[in-house]
């Protein structure tokens, strides 16, 4: 992952990975895939585009087109992490998952602490790589929506099976529980703003 590295473009198609902390699987166990749903309309209204993504228990992967705005991306997807993580916080809470909620506090750093953060819900930091070309962003695709079939998760057996995913439009052409916008039509999109 990289280390608090910051996006130097003011706008642009990235691949995006964001994982909860010590990866736990934070996502899964308080059913928060409609939070992050939440954050990607939260970006839509914003102007921005998902084109991709994967959600799983506990990380996510997203190939999102940022328009320029006075935002720069590294805060966008931080307000973001900060939206979803209250949720989880809140529902971990109902949930009473004190244990957890004890490991999340105390894992907060001093300095963040003083800055009223109360739980360290996601991985400081996020990996980014810029998407240029149809090439890399297709093989960006392919990874994220083969995610779930692979390695440890075997989580299903294709693609297509994953409910939390932009897999089954990129292979049959119908939108999943999240609608995305085809990373072809990214190329007709003015990012700059004028």
């Amino acid at each position: 992952m990289s280390v608090k590295t910051i996006i130097p473009y003011k706008y642009g198609t990235f691949f995006i990975t964001f994982t909860c902390y010590k990866w736990l699987p934070l996502i899964e166990m308080t059913k928060a895939s409609d939070v992050l749903y939440k954050w990607f309309d939260l970006l839509k209204s914003k102007g921005h585009y998902v084109n991709g993504y994967v959600i799983m228990p506990n990380h996510v992967h997203a190939l999102i087109s940022f328009i320029e705005t006075k935002q720069i991306i590294n805060t966008i997807i931080g307000n973001g992490k900060r939206f979803m993580a209250y949720e989880i916080v809140e529902r971990l809470k109902t949930a009473n998952e004190l244990h957890l909620l004890n490991q999340l506090s105390s894992a907060v750093e001093q300095k963040r602490r003083e800055n009223n953060k109360k739980h360290e819900v996601w991985e400081l930091s996020f990996d980014w790589k810029e998407c240029r070309g149809r090439g890399f962003s297709n093989q960006k695709l392919n990874y994220i929506h083969n995610n779930p079939c692979n390695g440890k998760w075997n989580l299903c057996e294709s693609p297509i099976d994953y409910t939390h995913s932009s897999a089954k439009y990129y292979i049959t052409g119908e939108q999943g529980i999240y609608s995305v916008t085809n990373i072809a039509e990214m190329q007709d999109v003015q990012f700059q703003r004028l």
